[in-house]
């Protein structure tokens, strides 16, 4: 692991094709946070800025800051998947991860 990146989100409280697809028209990428024998956190990041830091060449090399409602969790991102024709982000996958293990 090289840098550590920070992503502001905002929960979502709706899961699904309608609701992923309406966040994606407002320029917003629908996440999901899981691991740590924790509860799956559903959220969404502004796709500019997950674009940003994907193009810095070390996203899946970096652990990312995610601040979500003033609270920060440390994450890697395990995957992002993109749209088959646009290449735009559509989800993003993180795994959380314990301080100091």
């Amino acid at each position: 692991m090289s840098d550590q990146l920070t992503l502001s989100a905002e929960t979502r409280d709706k899961a699904g094709k309608g609701a992923s697809r309406e966040l994606r028209r407002q320029n917003r990428v629908p996440a999901v946070i899981y691991g740590n024998k924790q509860e799956p956190e559903l959220i969404h990041v502004e796709e500019k800025a997950l674009i940003k830091l994907l193009m810095t060449g070390q996203f899946f090399d970096s652990v990312v800051e995610i601040e979500l409602g003033g609270k920060k969790q440390i994450t890697v991102p395990k995957d992002v998947a993109f749209h088959p024709v646009s290449d735009r982000p559509i989800h993003v996958d993180f795994l959380r991860t314990v301080k100091g293990a």
